[in-house]
């Protein structure tokens, strides 16, 4: 008596990956995610794996945990991948204060995101 499974949240084609707690705002993660948005799947990896921007990190252990989940669990092509989707959202934000001068302190506000990227397998043409 267990409960029934949840249908899946994209197509036969796709598979997907969502990284929860990133530490950073959404606005610094989404420059991040518009390098990959409609790239192949490899050339999107040594985008971010060469790019200067902190957040890239995260974003890449996101990307190859969708093509991990492509060819392990949908057995999808890996050299057919192609990023869909790469969705950025507000996660928790951690409230901390900071003394200061006079007996006052001041709030600090530590943003966390989500990333949601979906890839797909392409046809070719």
């Amino acid at each position: 008596m267990s409960k029934p499974a949840s249908p899946r949240k994209v197509d036969d084609k796709s598979a997907l990956s969502v990284g929860t707690q990133i530490r950073g705002s959404a606005q610094k993660l989404n420059l991040v995610a518009g390098l990959i948005r409609g790239k192949k799947a490899s050339d999107a990896l040594n985008i971010l794996a060469f790019s200067s921007k902190g957040m890239a990190v995260d974003a890449r252990k996101v990307l190859a945990s969708a093509i991990a989940n492509a060819e392990n669990n949908h057995n999808l092509d890996v050299d057919a991948l192609v990023v869909h989707e790469a969705s950025v959202g507000k996660s928790i934000t951690m409230k901390r204060f900071a003394t200061r001068g006079r007996g006052k302190s001041t709030r600090i506000l530590k943003p966390f995101s989500r990333l949601r990227i979906v890839v797909r397998e392409q046809e070719e043409a």
